[in-house]
């Protein structure tokens, strides 16, 4: 078994003990969802190669797929720059969304003004 403590005390988990976890395709690159992380979610998630949330709703532990059948296999996991967010590639099975569908993400699109590098002057 890997000794995740190390990683574990670089985190800065917020005043609730949790962190954000971006979970993305591993191979795509396709963002699929964000969950959340407590120490005891990412040391599962670091050492047991499926994906684990804190549920902020039910105050519980929940592993993505074990009642969907939608699993996520880790593949890599990493931290930002400031330790404040973990970014989760997976190897994801079926949809990654509770709505049915395969991102979090694929909603209607916010309207934007596009930048342009042509304003760096």
């Amino acid at each position: 078994m890997i000794d995740v403590q190390p990683v574990i005390d670089r985190v800065r988990f917020a005043g609730d003990g949790l962190v954000p976890a971006v979970i993305q395709q591993w191979d795509s690159r396709e963002v699929l969802m964000l969950g959340y992380m407590d120490a005891e979610a990412l040391r599962r998630t670091l050492t047991e190669g499926r994906v684990t949330f804190w549920s902020r709703s039910r105050q519980e532990y929940w592993r993505k797929g074990d009642t969907s059948g939608h699993a996520q296999f880790v593949r890599s996991a990493a931290l930002d720059c400031d330790g404040d967010t973990v970014l989760v590639q997976v190897d994801q099975v079926g949809v990654a969304c509770h709505t049915g569908t395969r991102t979090c993400f694929d909603a209607d699109g916010l309207e934007v003004v596009p930048g342009d590098r042509g304003d760096l002057g």
